[in-house]
């Protein structure tokens, strides 16, 4: 809103407005004051309304060390998308196709979140038990909003170069842009047919939300994480967004993606501002409510800037916490009860071999700034 009332009123591409990572990040600090200011009102009406969490693990020793936590408030994750929602709103271009279902995948998941968390905390205080959405129904929202996210993404890359009676339209050398993906070390990148598009936004959409819930064990750890991957996509989505820098990158060309820069500011200034209450010991946790959207919105992002391959870079610390849960799950049923952990997510597995909590958090930011630096650095080595 505020972008078109600065159109309106200097009428100029000239102007430091028009750039969308300036508008990134002011989005991103932003977001952070509206949370700074408005996270304690909100933990208290989370407590109001009586949603402290329970958290309990299959591991007798990990249940004593997190003892402290019970009754901590939890769905801050509502804090979290409302700040993303409202930052996107005033500084990006709304009318933008790729910042309206980046919008849509975050409300859809951060619903899928909160029934979640809403059925776990209803049921733990009815008959003790913490379950929420069971597994395959979570995995089918998910992969829904996939299908969804693929056919629309994929069909508007076509409109943007094909014109109605067929003939090419004014980007003809970026014909192919829409549906390649993109390799690190590799210029030329790899086409993909309409299925295998679908079925990459499915799988990237559906993992990286999982990932990221995760991770979200441990005080801070999440939040973190996902804001130092949501600097990296705000650069990536302004490098994508302006031809002449990805050209020389060897990067696709996505016409009009750069806006998604104030989608990814707006998520790096939310999850700082959640950060201060949400550091060790916190006072709110996100929940499934926070952290389903956050990582499938950047997921989403990934997407539309064809670095789905590069998240598995960016994000090196969500790609471990899943593995290792996929490693005890598989070890655990083929070897009869054996692990290869002390327990999953490998953060707990650093928190009970010795690590105290804020020393597992601080180490695993450090790992993602490295992840981060990384990938980065991989633009150039092509």
């Amino acid at each position: 809103m505020l972008y078109y009332f600065f159109r309106a009123i200097f009428h100029g591409e000239h102007y430091v407005y028009e750039n969308a990572l300036f508008r990134g990040g002011c989005a991103a600090l932003f977001c952070f004051a509206f949370v700074l200011i408005a996270g304690r009102p909100a933990i208290r009406q989370l407590v109001r309304f009586k949603l402290g969490d329970r958290p309990e693990f299959d591991h007798e020793a990990l249940n004593i060390l997190t003892r402290d936590k019970s009754n901590v408030p939890t769905m801050g994750g509502v804090l979290l998308v409302s700040a993303v929602i409202l930052g996107s709103l005033l500084l990006a271009d709304i009318f933008n196709f790729y910042v309206q279902m980046g919008l849509f995948c975050l409300l859809w998941l951060s619903v899928v979140g909160a029934i979640d968390d809403w059925m776990k905390l209803t049921r733990a205080a009815h008959s003790g038990t913490r379950d929420g959405l069971k597994s395959y129904e979570k995995l089918l929202f998910q992969a829904g909003l996939g299908v969804l996210l693929g056919y629309f993404i994929y069909t508007h890359g076509r409109g943007n170069f094909i014109l109605i009676d067929g003939a090419v339209g004014g980007f003809a050398e970026d014909l192919e842009t829409y549906r390649i993906l993109s390799v690190p070390f590799y210029k030329h990148g790899i086409i993909l047919t309409p299925l295998a598009f679908m079925f990459v936004t499915v799988l990237v959409t559906t993992a990286s939300s999982n990932a990221v819930n995760l991770t979200d064990g441990m005080d801070g750890l999440a939040s973190g994480c996902v804001a130092i991957c949501a600097l990296v996509f705000m650069l990536l989505c302004d490098i994508t967004g302006d031809a002449q820098v990805a050209g020389k990158l060897l990067l696709p060309h996505v016409h009009f993606s750069a806006e998604l820069s104030v989608v990814c500011g707006s998520i790096l200034g939310a999850t700082a501002g959640f950060l201060w209450y949400n550091c060790h010991p916190a006072q709110v946790f996100m929940g499934d409510t926070g952290s389903l959207p956050l990582g499938g919105l950047i997921g989403y992002v990934a997407i539309v800037t064809r670095q789905e391959l590069l998240l598995l870079i960016v994000g090196g610390v969500f790609v471990i916490e899943a593995l290792s849960v996929i490693i005890q799950v598989t070890y655990f049923r083929l070897s009869g009860g054996k692990r290869v952990f002390l327990c999953s997510p490998i953060h707990h597995h650093f928190h009970l071999s010795g690590w105290t909590e804020t020393q597992t958090v601080v180490r695993f930011w450090l790992v993602a700034a490295m992840f981060a630096g990384a990938a980065l650095a991989t633009i150039k080595l092509r």
